[in-house]
């Protein structure tokens, strides 16, 4: 299964589409504006809130919780390396790596990849394809993708 975010070009606060593979919305992505740190809230096509994903503050390295039915499921951290991006992803042991300036980059799980994420070059706002691997919680990895959008847009402003 393959899903694509496609990012309004102009809009107050973050909000993001989720297409599937023959083009139709099958979630939508708002963020909270005017709060302490980022919060963004996935949606399935009727309003029901699958996650929450909320931004902790103060803290030395970008860390990000992801919350679904009130429960924490994942905590998503960057790592501290000198000349590359690594994230781990808490709780599920998941691992993030690749390269992340060009939105190039897969989540894997004890070397075998749950997602992988490219950037479609030449479109109206920003797209990205995920591909996922089969029987994986989609909502979980597009959570985790969704969290490393949110920490390259914050390392580019």
């Amino acid at each position: 299964m393959n899903l694509y975010i496609k990012q309004r070009v102009f809009s107050w606060g973050d909000k993001f589409s989720v297409y599937d593979e023959a083009g139709f919305e099958k979630y939508y992505v708002e963020g909270e504006i005017f709060t302490w740190g980022k919060k963004l809230h996935l949606y399935d096509l009727q309003g029901n809130e699958l996650a929450f994903i909320r931004q902790e503050i103060f803290t030395f390295l970008p860390k990000y919780h992801v919350s679904r039915n009130g429960i924490e499921v994942a905590e998503i951290v960057k790592e501290f390396t000198f000349f590359k991006h690594e994230y781990s992803v808490n709780g599920l042991g998941w691992q993030v790596h690749g390269d992340f300036w060009d939105h190039e980059y897969e989540i894997t799980s004890n070397g075998q990849t749950i997602a992988a994420v490219s950037k479609e070059w030449l479109t109206w706002g920003d797209t990205y394809e995920i591909r996922f691997a089969a029987g994986v919680d989609e909502i979980t990895a597009l959570s985790v993708v969704l969290v490393i959008d949110a920490c390259i847009a914050a390392e580019r402003n």
